[in-house]
């Protein structure tokens, strides 16, 4: 799934190709996937693209004065092509959900794969119109993400894990399964640590590790096409998706919990104290 560092690279790679171009039309593949009725797409024909923009895990388009606003979910993504086909998009059962086309022929498409459709699309006056964007917590990048910000969440979130909460589109937008992995290794935290819990020195040590490895992984990925974020993604990952491989910092092998539709990996000697946790839903360490 994009999160906050691609989806900012995404942002900045339409920015760079879009702004200023003219839009031709804009067409569903996957009518599901369209979340909005009014304005209608056939609104945008004519009208030049004059920002992009990022909340959270969206992208918007202000395309004049309307915005086309799209997430990808979990198994979408975007493609850029100089030359889109001529031909008229035709409905079909494949992964191809959305395409935008400019005047010059260049363009982009949303694609998804498997069998859970939950990439979306809207069409709306206002980004706030779009529910998920109305219901999202801080950036974690803003300038009024502060310590004392953080410590205002995790005081309120009690007893819930550290995972969940940095996970919580609600909490702090734009993190992930992946980077919440990869931001509590460092910080060296067990991902089922109460989060109003943390010491003084825990909190400090989360919220650097917050700002950094996000800024980091930005930093990976800025310049690069769309197409090479994913491999740019992976690539740049310590713990997530490195189930059994040696800890780059302790050596201790990679662990993983695994719940009904996704996992978590972490490092037992650096977050749990040599500790396995628990591989269960209700995952607490084990004595």
């Amino acid at each position: 799934m994009p999160e906050l560092p691609e989806v900012e690279a995404l942002r900045s790679f339409l920015a760079e190709h879009c702004i200023g171009r003219t839009v031709a039309r804009a067409e569903l593949a996957a009518f599901a996937c369209l979340k909005t009725y009014s304005p209608p797409l056939i609104a945008l024909g004519g009208l030049d693209v004059e920002a992009v923009e990022r909340r959270g895990k969206f992208i918007g388009l202000d395309i004049g004065g309307l915005w086309l606003v799209f997430h990808l979910a979990r198994a979408g993504w975007l493609t850029w092509r100089d030359e889109l086909p001529a031909a008229p998009l035709r409905p079909g059962k494949g992964p191809l959900a959305f395409r935008l086309a400019f005047a010059d022929g260049a363009g982009f498409t949303l694609t998804e794969a498997g069998t859970q459709k939950r990439l979306a699309v809207y069409l709306v006056n206002a980004l706030a119109e779009v529910p998920g964007i109305a219901a999202l917590g801080p950036d974690p990048l803003a300038a009024e993400f502060t310590v004392d910000a953080l410590a205002a969440i995790l005081n309120t979130a009690g007893r819930a894990q550290l995972k969940g909460i940095l996970r919580d589109q609600r909490i702090i937008a734009g993190i992930g399964n992946a980077y919440s992995d990869e931001i509590l290794h460092a910080a060296k935290l067990s991902p089922f640590k109460p989060a109003g819990g943390l010491s003084d020195t825990e909190l400090a040590t989360l919220y650097a590790a917050i700002r950094d490895e996000l800024a980091a992984a930005i930093s990976r990925a800025s310049g690069l096409a769309a197409k090479e974020l994913k491999d740019a993604k992976r690539s740049g990952l310590r713990v997530h998706g490195r189930t059994g491989e040696p800890c780059a910092v302790c050596g201790t092998p990679i662990a993983e919990v695994s719940f009904a539709d996704s996992s978590l990996q972490y490092c037992p000697g650096c977050q749990t104290g040599g500790k396995p946790l628990a591989d269960r839903r209700m995952s607490r360490l084990l004595k």
